[in-house]
């Protein structure tokens, strides 16, 4: 690949972004630049406009969903990969919907990355073949899996309230994260509770605990 080509990495965890970076120069993908949070990145963004972005949804209390949605509003030419710890059953069409080319789990090898960042590259989609099947599935208007997560059910937007949640965070700092009211977070509560047959506050967040850690209750 041309290293002209401008790579921006996104991802609050620098351990994460110097590894991804000495990764992608082994194979020489092209000249690479850092970002540890949503503003870092569209500043990035605003002085070189990368051909290619690799983003963590997860930013701390931000949310890279609504970054990546900006990025495509912004700037549609930006192929952006998703490279995420998150179940790509939930995950993976909500962002190639928001304008994501590619979409892959932090825990696949490193050949894998590599694969799906050179394909994005070529102007391609890169997604896995249980997400493509899937995907199939409901252009022909198949049944959804029945084992299909839950919390499919949610909105972007009540997702993103429930990993705040999960993550600790109180309605108000849920609120001042993601800039809204705290009556509009408690709303959001309240629909997921309804969504997801949950009855109380105390259920909720611990339901969106065992989730955030990647586990599910009984």
């Amino acid at each position: 690949m041309p290293n002209e080509i401008n790579i921006l990495l996104i991802d609050d965890h620098v351990i994460v972004r110097e590894g991804l970076a000495v990764l992608l120069n082994q194979h020489g993908l092209g000249r690479i630049e850092s970002a540890g949070s949503a503003e870092e990145a569209m500043t990035a963004i605003q002085r070189r406009p990368p051909e290619v972005v690799v983003l963590d949804i997860s930013l701390g209390h931000q949310s890279g969903l609504d970054l990546l949605k900006n990025i495509h509003l912004a700037y549609p030419s930006i192929r952006v990969v998703v490279l995420s710890m998150h179940e790509e059953a939930l995950y993976a069409e909500r962002c190639l919907r928001a304008g994501a080319m590619g979409y892959i789990m932090k825990s696949v090898g490193h050949q894998l990355i590599i694969q799906c960042i050179r394909q994005v590259m070529e102007g391609k989609t890169f997604v896995s073949e249980a997400v493509r099947d899937r995907m199939w599935q409901q252009a022909v208007n198949r049944p959804k899996d029945v084992g299909a997560p839950p919390e499919e059910r949610l909105t972007d937007r009540e997702l993103e309230v429930y990993r705040l949640i999960g993550e600790g965070l109180s309605t108000q700092q849920i609120a001042g994260s993601l800039k809204v009211s705290a009556k509009t977070i408690q709303t959001y509560r309240n629909f997921i509770k309804e969504k997801l047959a949950i009855e109380n506050a105390t259920e909720l967040v611990h339901r969106a605990s065992l989730w955030a850690k990647g586990r599910h209750p009984a």
